[in-house]
């Protein structure tokens, strides 16, 4: 059957329409006359992908790598930072003194500091002075060649290894300290009654946490986890002041290279924004389908 229902617009919607329309207009009108930008948007499709004369085959170009980059850089640091804010959300909630301190020293000092910092921080003091002495470049160059594809795949080639690394550990620390938040808040709000009924039936405290506690938590904080995905995925692009050949970098040096000021960053910011929407779409989708009654 189908639905007839009828889709209707208030005046504030009209009106941001209307202010959006008039917003794009201008733009193009002052970047086409006022500023002489010849538009060329002809020319971005081949920095995706190009056809190799010699194998004859598509090969992935420059905003296609950086693309990958950016998703490699945002799963990795996610990872590291679910394990970092869990640890330090339980230490929170449920940790002896000492533990509660160092987990309130650790979210309270990354959270306070500014990302950028974080990642110059990591990329000149921790890597050159930690990473650049275990040799992981050279291992990776003198290993077959199937294993240099696996590990370009997951992380990078050996010249960017380092820094990649670096780039992980620094945003995944930051995120961790606010994966913390949500995970001291998640197991703070279970009620007292949880604990005293599970122990009543001679579980022990710490059996109590694992069993009953940490699967009731993991289930509320599921959705504003995910969430704290999208936020890293946004926040990947600062690592491009380190060299880190991801989306923003590559616009950076394609721009440098071309002069297509506008396509470019225009392209780069439509990136993110399907990869954020469809990954907030989908969060906002199982919400709805699997949320807490």
């Amino acid at each position: 059957m189908l639905n007839n229902k009828k889709i209707k617009f208030s005046t504030i919607d009209i009106g941001a329409i209307i202010f959006i329309a008039g917003a794009i207009f201008l733009f193009l009108s002052r970047t086409g006359n006022v500023l002489d930008y010849k538009w060329n948007w002809a020319a971005i499709p081949s920095y995706f992908f190009y056809l190799d004369d010699i194998t004859d085959k598509f090969k992935a170009n420059i905003l296609a790598i950086g693309f990958a980059t950016t998703i490699k850089l945002s799963i990795w640091a996610t990872i590291l930072g679910f394990f970092l804010g869990i640890l330090s959300g339980i230490m929170g909630a449920k940790g002896s003194f000492e533990q509660r301190f160092i987990s309130r020293i650790y979210v309270e000092a990354i959270r306070n500091i500014p990302s950028l910092v974080l990642v110059i921080i990591f990329y000149y003091f921790v890597s050159s002075q930690f990473l650049d002495t275990l040799n992981i470049d050279t291992w990776i160059r003198n290993t077959t060649d199937p294993i240099q594809k696996i590990i370009g795949f997951l992380f990078t080639g050996p010249a960017q290894i380092n820094s990649f690394i670096s780039a992980v550990a620094a945003l995944g620390i930051y995120e961790g300290a606010y994966v913390s938040e949500i995970v001291r808040g998640g197991i703070i709000s279970i009620p007292k009654g949880q604990w005293e009924a599970s122990m009543s039936v001679g579980l022990t405290r710490k059996k109590t946490f694992f069993i009953i506690i940490l699967p009731q938590t993991l289930r509320k904080i599921a959705f504003p986890l995910a969430g704290q995905f999208i936020s890293t995925i946004k926040d990947s692009a600062i690592v491009s002041v380190i060299s880190i050949q991801e989306l923003t970098f590559q616009g950076m040096e394609l721009m440098a290279a071309t002069f297509l000021t506008f396509e470019i960053w225009i392209t780069i910011s439509f990136l993110y924004f399907i990869l954020s929407f469809s990954l907030s779409s989908s969060i906002a989708f199982l919400e709805k389908k699997y949320a807490l009654k």
